[in-house]
């Protein structure tokens, strides 16, 4: 079939998928804001941003970077879960429209409306939420509207942080990073057990490995369990430290064991798939260590960037680089370089967590040093990702 010669050198067709924008502009955006963060700390940037450079910082990198990702990935895999069309044309570009709005006005807040302009950040995860509700329940696939009520509460921990900021209760928004931060690894923990193991079996040609009940729903449930008390925490009320504990350690361990018996340790020759299981286990790692902080034995800060860089960031840059290939009509294999990205991201991972715990004195090299194995791993993946995700698949099909 002939293809129009005008739409093989078009820029985002009409009907692109989710994956397209968000994808694109999540990677550029986690550079800039990284860059702009150890800029401010070196005492190069004087941007006064709505919050405190702090608020911003952890704003933009989880309902920001984070979050339009997880809308790239799941407006896009809706249609395969559900056979029908997903959000494309104008509705997908007033949803982008929305996410950019949020990010110009989080950074140049305008005097006296920094309420306006709150409501307009909050406005996207709803908005994301509404449309993937409206695509299940339209097709009737109930087993996918787990994801709603996830995507709700993750739009309630960043009105949170939001009202964090407008009181300037910082109690109030760390615990809503927190809380973030865990629904994020829960939905890492569901997504993962679905698609880590499938990829993994397609590779190596073997059946997929026969999940055990109790373990699939003990590494989900004792996350979620996490996820509950954090949501109980922004409303006041106290939870057994030692019970945390005891569940932190719990969680890691089920997952960890989990993550075993999907054997990556056969995947090491495939960077698209050992990324995401060495991604998996840093979600055991990053909740050893907020066990430890509970203990008191390290700052929290180290979990946190054991679960955002190791588990979420180098799940997010192997996810990207893979459903960014079968989406757009290309093979599905290793691109030059995205081995080495995905190498310094754990490399990220590793300085800003445990070494950072262990050295808790090099904070500003430890700081360098993890922003620019970020930043040069992203800027790969930009490299090699910027043309088929702007441009129309590579079979001239529709998405």
């Amino acid at each position: 079939m002939a293809h129009d010669s005008s739409m093989t050198k078009g820029w985002m067709p009409h009907k692109a998928l989710a994956f397209r924008p968000f994808f694109f502009l999540a990677a550029l955006s986690s550079v800039v804001f990284l860059v702009v963060w150890i800029l401010f700390w070196h005492g190069k940037v004087l941007l006064q941003p709505y919050g405190s450079m702090l608020w911003w910082h952890q704003h933009e990198m989880l309902f920001a970077f984070v979050s339009a990702v997880v809308a790239g990935f799941l407006l896009t895999a809706v249609r395969n879960w559900t056979g029908q069309p997903s959000l494309t044309g104008v509705p997908l570009l007033l949803l982008v429209l929305l996410w950019l709005a949020g990010r110009v006005l989080m950074a140049f807040p305008p005097q006296g409306l920094t309420v306006v302009a709150g409501l307009v950040d909050m406005a996207f995860l709803p908005a994301v939420a509404l449309i993937m509700g409206w695509l299940v329940a339209r097709a009737k696939l109930w087993r996918n509207m787990m994801f709603v009520p996830i995507l709700t509460l993750l739009a309630l921990a960043n009105i949170g942080m939001h009202v964090g900021a407008w009181r300037a209760d910082f109690v109030l928004t760390q615990h809503s990073v927190y809380m973030g931060i865990l629904l994020i690894t829960l939905l890492m923990v569901v997504l993962g057990g679905r698609v880590i193991p499938f990829f993994t079996s397609r590779k190596l040609n073997r059946d997929t490995v026969k999940p055990r009940k109790a373990l699939e729903l003990g590494s989900i449930l004792l996350v979620l369990a996490l996820v509950i008390w954090q949501i109980l925490a922004i409303f006041g009320v106290n939870v057994s430290p030692t019970m945390m504990v005891v569940v932190c350690v719990a969680a890691a361990i089920c997952n960890a064991w989990r993550a075993l018996r999907w054997e990556g340790q056969r995947c090491w020759h495939e960077p698209l798939l050992w990324g995401l299981h060495a991604s998996y286990y840093f979600i055991a790692i990053g909740l050893l260590l907020w066990a430890g902080a509970l203990l008191g034995w390290m700052r929290t800060e180290i979990a946190i960037h054991a679960l955002t860089i190791g588990a979420m960031s180098t799940m997010i840059l192997a996810m990207m680089a893979r459903v960014s290939l079968g989406h757009t009509g290309r093979v599905i294999k290793t691109l030059p370089g995205i081995g080495l990205a995905l190498a310094l991201m754990l490399m990220a991972a590793v300085v800003r967590g445990p070494l950072l715990a262990l050295f808790p004195t090099i904070v500003l090299p430890v700081y360098d040093a993890s922003v620019t194995l970020w930043s040069v791993a992203y800027v790969i993946f930009l490299y090699h990702y910027s043309k088929p995700l702007l441009t129309i698949r590579a079979d001239g099909a529709e998405g």
